[in-house]
């Protein structure tokens, strides 16, 4: 199995675990699709818009090189004009050329490359990732901050390591971050929070 069909299956177990988790139904703003959790994001629907544009565009560069597809496994996250790579390579020379070709889409305000070189992910590494994206989702609704949302928080997890983004009040990355940082499998917590 190729790493773009294994990248394409996972992301397709992710996205339906997401569903189950979020219980929203998809609506179509502006000809793309966006969860109805807007409502729940402190970005603006604008945002979230380009958001999902400067994805696509980023998957598309991603898909359009034969040397990323056959040397890497590089995950995408996009979140208030802010790019995420995360994922492995077989050298970090392929992921700093893609990181630049990323930051040159329009509107991108940074990049944040956190990905590893060395060997890639097993299907047990993978799945055990996406597990524990969901195990820390599910744990951020018990914050005990009276009137948290804890849709505000997106989680990336890769090889142990929890990234999570989101506009949050410095309190409310506090609480969130000192949840995260004890449930069992996180190896490390990286805060991308940008305040309110």
């Amino acid at each position: 199995m190729t790493p773009s069909t294994r990248r394409a299956l996972l992301a397709t177990l992710v996205l339906f675990a997401a569903g189950l988790l979020g219980g929203c139904a998809a609506v179509v703003v502006g000809g793309t699709a966006a969860g109805a959790s807007v409502a729940h994001d402190r970005r603006t629907v604008g945002t979230v818009i380009e958001d999902k544009e400067i994805l696509l565009r980023a998957m598309r560069l991603r898909g359009d090189s034969p040397d990323l597809a056959q040397r890497s496994n590089i995950d995408i996250t996009v979140y208030n004009l802010q790019v995420l790579l995360t994922g492995q390579a077989e050298s970090g020379d392929i992921v700093a050329r893609f990181a630049q070709e990323v930051a040159k889409i329009a509107r991108v305000r940074k990049v944040i490359n956190e990905v590893s070189i060395g060997a890639e992910e097993t299907w047990s590494e993978a799945g055990g990732d996406a597990y524990l994206t969901t195990r820390v989702k599910l744990a951020i609704f018990d914050v005990g901050i009276e009137g948290f949302d804890p849709l505000r928080v997106k989680v990336v997890s890769s090889q142990g390591t929890v990234y999570l983004m989101g506009l949050l009040r410095p309190g409310e990355a506090d609480a969130v971050t000192d949840k995260v940082r004890y449930i069992s499998g996180v190896k490390k917590v990286v805060r991308l929070f940008e305040y309110i």
